[in-house]
């Protein structure tokens, strides 16, 4: 807590501490702030524990914390941060004791016991939360030579694959007792988005081998394009909400990471798709820039409408705040590195100018209620993610090419680089920070 200068414990840890630390292991290595990384270094060797009798949230705890671990490990090599995520990805696995291998979204970790959201459909588990494993989970199959990771998740793909999709759509609840989808909602913003982003990245991190992952991928985007992909009557391109075949003319700040994900998919479409790809990244990227500017702070609402004469605006109050999101700036940063346009380096200044102006405190950076006020009412959270993504993101956008180069790394959901696991010899290896 920026302001206050207090601890901020989320229940999405339960008791484990240290998720600033641990999600900002690899931006203090790439950004060469070696006496930090040491320091934090220390920290994981002394006092990360995952010892707790509390709740965690799987998919969280996965992306923070196993992917900052193997990240911290691929770039500098230190066994601890191997050790590390292998100790706490093996006490994950206790979350995949159902009847179908879905795995539950919440898992005590000392007693085993795993359970739903209590508000998600029928008690479904979510299909942003057990779709965003895969990554993570194969590479601890990799560094800890056990296959039981890697089977985990292969399972979800292939209970997923056999079942009936409506339009060629992936709802976002999936019973994990009946094997059966809750209530039919598509989103490709929260619930839903990094489902589809990890179908695509499985099959980058194969190094192109994973064909079942790309061929889930291409053939969601399209029915994505079909049934959720809207203009405006301005000609902004925006994704809506899909509810049992209505649709809502809603855009998350979550969903703005999907210009970036269809521009890194470009390459892999169908030769004549390719440039439609990038196309409609840039198109997704003009409209999130666009639910920016449109604010007095030039930083953007949690969610914006296309409906009743707003565009690009978000109408209610309590989607008006920003808690120092990345995926728009991720979006710019994959635009432009794909394309080397000037105005994504424009759009991501904008927002560095921002966040100086409005969101920097004496502790850190905060969070901001209202972006359509004219006066900052803090939030007093300076989310782990800013420093693992939205700082790694910019400073990517900012430096050459050739820092952690998308031949031969992909990034986890939470910003964190994973080696392409090269086929060589049938053995896997990994690749330096070039």
């Amino acid at each position: 807590k920026p302001i206050s200068k207090q601890g901020h414990s989320s229940n999405l840890f339960g008791n484990i501490q240290g998720a600033t630390i641990v999600d900002a292991l690899d931006t203090l290595y790439i950004m060469e702030m070696k006496e930090e990384f040491k320091e934090a270094k220390e920290w994981v060797e002394k006092n990360l524990d995952f010892n707790v009798n509390a709740e965690i949230s799987v998919f969280e705890v996965n992306i923070r914390f196993v992917g900052g671990l193997l990240s911290a490990y691929y770039l500098s090599g230190e066994e601890i941060f191997r050790k590390k995520a292998v100790e706490l990805g093996e006490k994950l696995l206790p979350a995949f004791n159902t009847p179908t291998g879905i795995p539950w979204a919440l898992l005590n970790i000392k007693s085993g016991i795993g359970r739903n959201w209590p508000w998600a459909s029928g008690g479904s588990s979510i299909l942003a939360e057990f779709g965003t494993l895969h990554l993570e989970f194969v590479h601890l199959s990799h560094l800890s030579g056990n296959p039981v990771f890697a089977e985990k998740v292969m399972n979800i793909r292939k209970v997923l694959s056999r079942l009936d999709k409506p339009e060629g759509l992936y709802p976002n609840y999936l019973n994990p007792s009946s094997g059966q989808w809750g209530q039919h909602h598509v989103s490709i913003g929260g619930l839903g988005d990094s489902f589809y982003e990890y179908l695509l990245k499985a099959w980058l991190m194969s190094d192109k081998t994973d064909e079942e992952g790309k061929k889930m991928y291409y053939d969601a985007v399209q029915a994505i394009e079909t049934h959720l992909i809207r203009k405006s009557s301005s000609g902004l391109t925006y994704i809506a909400e899909w509810k049992g075949g209505l649709l809502e003319h809603k855009m998350g700040h979550l969903t703005c990471f999907a210009g970036g994900m269809f521009a890194l998919g470009a390459d892999g479409a169908p030769s004549d798709k390719t440039g439609h790809h990038i196309e409609l990244g840039a198109e997704i990227a003009r409209t999130c820039h666009e639910s920016y500017d449109r604010t007095s702070m030039k930083l953007g609402p949690e969610a914006f409408r296309f409906d009743g004469g707003v565009e690009a605006i978000a109408t209610r109050q309590n989607e008006k705040y920003y808690i120092l999101r990345p995926e728009v700036i991720e979006t710019y940063m994959y635009m432009w590195r794909l394309t080397h346009d000037p105005k994504y380096r424009q759009w991501a200044w904008e927002a560095v100018e921002a966040l100086e102006k409005h969101c920097r405190v004496d502790g850190g950076y905060s969070g901001i209620r209202d972006v359509y006020s004219n006066h900052e009412s803090h939030d007093d959270v300076q989310q782990s993610f800013f420093l693992s993504e939205t700082l790694k993101y910019l400073y990517l956008l900012f430096s050459d090419d050739d820092l952690l180069p998308f031949e031969h790394w992909v990034f986890n959901t939470e910003a964190h680089p994973f080696p392409i696991l090269r086929k060589e010899d049938g053995i896997y290896v990994g690749v330096s920070l070039n």
